[in-house]
């Protein structure tokens, strides 16, 4: 699992069935200091994550599939949590 930033959202007029329904984020990895961090990735999210959130990323490819019902799914990254704001 990695943090990363939610910069934008991806769109599609063809894509694989399996991905149909799901939001495409585009998240920007970031390191332990919370810096960008390799390129960034298209994962697929449930949530309601926006632009400028601080999300869990997770990589694992069969965790990912059995998130979209299909075994023959493309997708590998997927977000599985919203960093909530703390109140001060």
């Amino acid at each position: 699992m990695q943090l990363g930033k939610v910069i934008g959202h991806a769109t599609s007029t063809l894509k694989h069935p399996s991905m149909n329904g799901w939001r495409l984020l585009v998240v920007q990895p970031l390191n332990n200091a919370r810096e960008p961090e390799n390129d960034p990735i298209v994962a697929v999210s449930g949530l309601n994550a926006s632009v400028g959130q601080v999300v869990v990323l997770n990589s694992d490819g069969k965790g990912a599939r059995e998130l979209v019902k299909n075994e023959k799914s493309p997708v590998r990254y997927f977000v599985c949590a919203i960093e909530s704001e703390v109140q001060p």
